[in-house]
């Protein structure tokens, strides 16, 4: 099964919603048959990070509201956070563009680590307050990760993966992504927004009984039961 996930690593909502699928998937009995892939996706394309501002007013500024209703939001998300066990830092966050992070997760897929790349980059932005815009910070969470933090370098410089970005963000106009994290599963259903993981859960049941129609049902949980021979 194949599960593709567009998602940006500055959007709340993507991060959460990585653990409540993570915990759907790690409960899921074919989780071994499952892959999963990454998808760019960038919020603010055009976005120019202002030297010092912190991300209570870039966001502020973004929705036209004033700094105390930016930090409000916030706020919010920070408790929505805790709920799967992640603790934001807003005030350490950096505000960035991440066209150089999306890049830097196509090349951890080429090197057989994406999800560890999309993983390190969400931790370091909302839980470490790194600055996702600099290329010495982006080479040196891809060595924390076991990349070859020369190679990573030079690929963001040249921009070897900016092709790769923009192909992903394509494809997201095409099925017409508006809002992440957006996941879809086999080409065929779509989950959008960072949902509960049941609903992950019973996304992934689905998708794979009609992949496999006759296959068994996985016992998932096993209890006191009636059967021909009476009961337990």
């Amino acid at each position: 099964m194949k599960v593709e996930i567009w998602s940006d690593v500055v959007c709340p909502f993507c991060y959460i919603g990585k653990r409540k699928f993570e915990k759907a998937l790690g409960e899921f009995a074919h989780r071994a048959e499952v892959q999963v892939e990454w998808k760019s996706f960038e919020l603010t394309p055009d976005f120019v990070p202002v030297p010092g501002e912190s991300i209570h007013a870039s966001l502020a500024k973004k929705k036209g509201v004033p700094e105390a209703e930016g930090r409000r939001m916030n706020d919010y998300m920070t408790q929505a956070a805790k709920e799967v066990g992640l603790s934001y830092q807003f005030d350490k966050a950096i505000p960035a563009n991440t066209f150089l992070a999306h890049q830097l997760i196509h090349f951890g897929a080429q090197h057989g680590r994406q999800d560890a790349t999309k993983e390190r980059l969400f931790a370091a932005y909302y839980l470490e307050g790194r600055d996702l815009n600099s290329v010495d910070t982006l080479t040196n969470l891809a060595a924390e990760i076991g990349l070859d933090a020369e190679a990573a370098r030079q690929a963001l410089l040249a921009g070897t993966y900016a092709e790769a970005v923009r192909r992903d963000e394509y494809e997201a106009q095409q099925i017409q992504v508006r809002g992440v994290p957006f996941f879809v599963f086999d080409d065929k259903y779509a989950v959008s927004g960072a949902q509960p993981s049941e609903v992950f859960a019973q996304v992934l049941n689905t998708v794979w009984q009609e992949a496999h129609p006759k296959a068994q049902p996985a016992v998932l949980a096993d209890g006191p039961a009636c059967g021909p021979d009476g009961c337990d």
